[in-house]
């Protein structure tokens, strides 16, 4: 089975950066497609940036365009978020995400593995 997990978040200051990574397993031979989301207090869960095993290619929603990379490491089992120049509307609960790929990445709302979260706070 699938699993994904967090590292632990923290709080920051704004313009800070944080690092999150995600542990996956389970994947056997097959390619996923990976994600970060978020929920903030009151809102619905967003994707925040996915990225395509296959080329490494990357989306971000607008709001995180320019502060925020998406990566992976050689084996594609750990996921990462560099998040810099952080902003107050940033917090929230963070989530790893997964699913198998067929032929393209999907949309988010397609996504159906998900990590436990782990929580962004960035608060002066």
């Amino acid at each position: 089975a699938v699993q994904l997990v967090e590292s632990e978040g923290g709080s920051v200051q704004p313009g800070g950066s944080l690092r999150l990574s995600c542990t996956a397993s389970g994947f056997s031979n097959s390619t996923y497609c990976m994600a970060w989301f978020r929920q903030a207090p009151g809102k619905e869960r967003e994707g925040v940036a996915d990225i395509d095993p296959m080329d490494g290619s990357t989306t971000y929603t607008d709001s995180v365009k320019g502060r925020f990379t998406i990566s992976q490491d050689n084996a594609k089992t750990t996921l990462y978020l560099q998040m810099g120049s952080l902003k107050r509307e940033d917090t929230g609960m963070y989530y790893c995400a997964a699913v198998l790929r067929y032929g393209r990445c999907p949309p988010y709302h397609v996504y159906n593995y998900w990590g436990q979260g782990t929580q962004v706070t960035v608060s002066s």
